[in-house]
């Protein structure tokens, strides 16, 4: 993509649909007049003098304890430097989306217009009351050391500078962990500081918090080493000015054991790293561009323990594992600060996570066969669903110990329950989709290509790095579009009725004909049906031209899966093929099978559209719970409809006893675990949140699933096709960009996982 069209893609991305990146939601009823006078006049009133009698109350009755200010005079936004607080307000937007997402801490974001500090603080005292924390974010040193510190002293509730203290948090996690793969001491440890801005700074003094030592420090700034000999040093440098007689960065990595970059790019040299000492630690975290590229630096040194602030390599210091989860822990205990314990104890939460044994869920997103603690693997990864309860528990611990929390969590167990169920809400399951998707992309075939939407999606998908996308249509309308889109690559254009591929369209209708021709095919119609696009791209994908394929945009779904069925054809050991749609509902992804295919399943049939549903989501990295859905519970009807499902529970119990499923199960009660506890204690689903629904007939999938969708606005991915020999996935009629591009994901994840049990079944 060309610098001019990511410039528009993100410019769009901002103002469409509506601009901006959060809006406020209601949390209660608004429906009726009765309601309206709840909500506010005359029954507003009551919450009000009960807080006037007692502030504290207003934790009880608003969402103060849940807000979090992200405030900004805009003098030191990313790499962009002083642009003002009105063009600083996309970023403090996309902070709040990362709140949300990651902790589910609601934000308003708050610019202000001043850069004398005496104004700025008044403005943040004046406006504190609204909220239960504040988020310093890109204000500039050396007056952001002076706003944060008078802040945490004059308010009375949470104050972070996260670029101050967020890398320094995560940093810090990754050194102790990295100082005790090398055998060494943060006590003794030679440790170089390049940068001496806010977050070199909060680094530093964090490391200390930790033992290290001032006489083994050197940092430096843009002038070379900061000596005590140095005149008109700021208060910050002075305290970590050396009393070496060095002056630049060369000298300072001899024999250094820690490399700490907070500056540029490559400003580190091979050299300097051979000078280093044994083990040597390097955290180059400039970004985008670290201060010694990865590759090279793990060239260089074999015993070398690197990390970068990078997503596309080991060990990313990533600030989003820290901010969101010490206010969600800071709030939880209504904290009158964040102090250095609070800060020390989620540096050790984040530490001794990274030994704890790894999720297979997070294994799957990072493309890895088992992630373990060591040099590669020094902190946690930000995909990794236990940081929300790790890290704030551990934060509210240390609040409470060190007297600044003024409420007491007493159930530890309950809250982490509470943390978990917050994080129903938040789609991780598509992020985690498309990073896997990346770590191995795929030959995909867009069967439609030559429909605007399908292109965008394949630009995307190409772009992102998901797949590779092979064109299939009418070759002059791809080629207008792909002008029209800025949708410059070199890819395979392939149009099955222009005599330029006559030969390739021979040689898969002589295929075609030789698998079906004992289905009434004959050579001359196999040709026929190649010049339909489905049937071409189903022998692409028939025989390994392409990885995977992706069709239904502009055809009804029958017309597609006929062509499907006959050119790719099931799974060895397959006799039905079935669909699942994955819902990212509220309380988390919820599979609903079968939505496309099967119009009333038998019990064999429902039990292995069962199987496969449990096979798919552990694909996704999902430990499935699974409820099979009727009208009835439990017997309570011996009607067909009712007893084919109870029969299908019990196939699937006596060849499957580790399977997590049960049924026959009303909706209401697979999916309130508290109903189904109290009324059916002996069920397998019993005290579990159930993450798949088996519908008894395609009439209750497909109606459930597009009611949820439409009612609910509940986003979608699917349907998936079950059971298929290789990966072919057919999209709803007229699916979004957005939804193409998951769906393509979806292809690529699927293309590996049949590769992976290929190669299991050839070892075998």
């Amino acid at each position: 993509m060309s610098k001019q069209s990511k410039r528009r893609e993100a410019l769009l991305y901002h103002a469409k649909p509506r601009p901006g990146k959060i809006e406020v939601v209601p949390t209660k009823s608004y429906s009726t007049q009765r309601d309206l006078s709840l909500a506010y006049s005359p029954g507003v009133a009551e919450p009000c003098l009960e807080i006037e009698k007692n502030v504290d109350n207003v934790y009880k009755y608003t969402n103060k304890g849940n807000l979090v200010a992200v405030i900004s005079n805009g003098t030191a936004v990313l790499g962009l430097g002083n642009i003002g607080p009105e063009a600083s307000k996309p970023v403090m937007e996309g902070k709040g989306l990362l709140f949300k997402i990651f902790a589910d801490i609601d934000v308003f974001d708050i610019e202000i217009d001043t850069e004398n500090i005496d104004a700025f603080i008044a403005t943040v005292k004046n406006i504190a009351p609204t909220f239960g924390g504040i988020n310093l974010e890109d204000i500039k040193a050396p007056e952001a050391f002076e706003i944060e510190k008078r802040l945490k002293e004059e308010l009375n509730i949470p104050v972070m500078h996260d670029d101050q203290h967020g890398t320094a948090i995560i940093s810090a996690a990754a050194l102790l962990n990295a100082l005790e793969i090398s055998g060494k001491n943060i006590e003794d440890v030679k440790i170089v500081i390049s940068g001496a801005g806010a977050a070199a700074v909060s680094c530093t003094r964090l490391y200390k918090s930790f033992g290290a030592k001032d006489e083994n420090i050197v940092m430096l700034d843009s002038k070379g080493v900061i000596r005590k000999d140095r005149e008109n040093l700021s208060e910050e440098k002075a305290e970590f000015a050396s009393h070496r007689k060095i002056d630049t960065l060369e000298e300072a990595m001899v024999d250094a054991d820690v490399f700490v970059g907070l500056s540029v790019k490559d400003i580190v040299t091979p050299q300097m790293l051979l000078n280093m000492a044994s083990n040597p630690i390097v955290f180059a975290m400039a970004n985008p561009d670290p201060e010694i590229e990865y590759d090279l630096a793990i060239k260089t040194r074999k015993d070398i323990i690197m990390a970068t602030g990078r997503s596309d390599h080991p060990n990313q210091v990533n600030n989003v594992l820290g901010f969101p989860f010490i206010f969600r822990g800071a709030l939880d205990v209504r904290a009158t600060k964040i102090n250095e314990a609070m800060k020390m104890a989620a540096v050790k939460a984040l530490a001794d996570l990274a030994k704890e044994p790894v999720p297979e869920q997070v294994n799957i997103a990072y493309g890895e066969t088992k992630l373990a603690f060591g040099r590669d693997y020094i902190i946690p990864k930000p995909f990794d669903p236990r940081l929300i309860a790790a890290v704030p528990p551990a934060v509210a611990k240390a609040a409470m110990e060190s007297g600044v929390a003024t409420s007491a969590i007493t159930d530890w167990e309950k809250y982490q329950d509470a943390l978990y169920e917050r994080m129903g809400s938040d789609n991780k399951i598509i992020r985690l989709l498309l990073n896997r998707a990346r770590l191995a992309p795929k030959r995909i075939v867009f069967a439609e290509a030559d429909h605007l939407d399908v292109l965008k999606a394949a630009q995307i998908v190409f772009e992102e790095g998901i797949g590779i996308p092979v064109l299939l249509g009418r070759k002059e309308i791809i080629l207008e579009l792909m002008e029209q889109i800025d949708f410059e690559a070199d890819l395979e254009i392939i149009d099955p009725k222009n005599d330029e591929n006559a030969d390739k369209l021979q040689h898969y209708a002589q295929k075609l004909w030789e698998k079906r021709r004992r289905s009434g095919i004959s050579l001359y119609t196999a040709q026929k049906l190649m010049t339909e696009r489905n049937y071409f791209a189903g022998m692409m994908l028939s025989e390994g031209d392409v990885d995977c394929m992706i069709s239904g945009y502009a055809r009804s779904y029958p017309s597609v899966v006929v062509p499907v069925f006959e050119t790719v054809g099931r799974f060895e050991g397959v006799t039905k093929v079935a669909t699942t749609n994955v819902m990212l509902t509220k309380r988390g992804p919820l599979f609903i099978s079968d939505t496309s295919i099967n119009i009333d399943p038998t019990a064999k049939e429902l039990a292995k559209i069962a199987q496969m549903t449990n096979y798919t989501m552990k694909m996704f990295g999902l430990d499935p719970v699974i409820a099979m859905i009727s009208y009835a519970n439990f017997g309570s009807s011996k009607d067909p409809h009712a007893t084919k499902v109870r029969e299908a529970v019990d196939l699937l119990h006596k060849s499957n006893p580790d399977m997590v499923v049960d049924g026959e199960l009303q909706t209401d009660f697979a999916l309130n675990a508290e109903l189904l506890q109290k009324k059916f204690p002996f069920s397998k689903l019993a005290g579990k949140k159930v993450n798949a629904l088996i519908f008894p007939n395609l009439d209750s999938a497909n109606s459930n699933y597009k009611l949820l969708k439409e009612l609910n606005g509940v986003e979608s991915i699917g349907p998936i096709m079950l059971g298929m020999r290789k990966p072919v996935h057919i999209l709803q009629l007229g699916a979004s960009v957005e939804e193409i591009v998951n769906m393509s994901a979806v292809a690529v994840v699927d293309a590996q996982q049949k590769e992976k049990r290929a190669r299991e079944q050839a070892k075998a």
